[in-house]
């Protein structure tokens, strides 16, 4: 069974668990996943896109304010490390659009210009280096929080690691070395970013 397969079929159940069947069953009534073009796209601007991460997209092309069958959905997704926080998984085309945001908005943290800010020596320390996917954003519109498959590690690192900022302290951290790795996790914390408080 594919990793992403098992992780859908276990978050299912985590909302069906949480007094989520109604909301859960409303989505996958109305959603569908991205297309070949779509996924092509994407393939093209990060080839080293994780297999696990295409799957997801194949199921659910975003949750992130998605509009499907004329309603617009805010729909929790994923999770990280911070504890029963949870996260939207962005569309394809979303992916693509924010593909220069981490140097946009980040470059500056990335090149260790400011002493007070945690960041991981898997990061590297070099901007222009800067290759990351934006995969997932926090229930706080990704102001607070946000994910990346990054494809420039440093020579600690790993290509295809998962990295999560956070905001306020501002910190960036390598979570999982792979994106199966970080499925893995949140399958084995019981999908704690779901809960009946949540769902709406």
């Amino acid at each position: 069974m594919k990793k992403a397969d098992n992780y859908l079929s276990g978050l299912k159940k985590a909302y069906y668990e949480n007094g989520g069947k109604e909301a859960w069953d409303h989505f996958e009534q109305i959603k569908h996943g991205a297309g070949k073009t779509d996924v092509e796209k994407l393939q093209e601007a990060f080839p080293g896109i994780p297999e696990g991460l295409v799957d997801l997209l194949k199921y659910v092309d975003g949750t992130y304010w998605r509009t499907y069958a004329d309603e617009e959905i805010a729909f929790f997704f994923l999770g990280s490390d911070l504890a029963e926080y949870p996260y939207y998984l962005l569309s394809s085309k979303e992916m693509i659009d924010n593909r220069h945001i981490a140097h946009t908005y980040y470059a500056d943290y990335i090149d260790r210009k400011y002493n007070n800010v945690e960041i991981d020596n898997r990061i590297t320390d070099q901007s222009t280096d800067l290759k990351w996917l934006h995969f997932s954003d926090c229930m706080n519109n990704g102001g607070t929080s946000q994910l990346f498959v990054d494809f420039s590690p440093s020579k600690n690192g790993k290509i295809g690691q998962i990295v999560r900022f956070v905001h306020d302290p501002d910190e960036f951290l390598v979570i999982a070395d792979s994106f199966e790795e970080y499925l893995q996790q949140l399958i084995n914390t019981g999908y704690n970013f779901i809960n009946e408080d949540d769902i709406y």
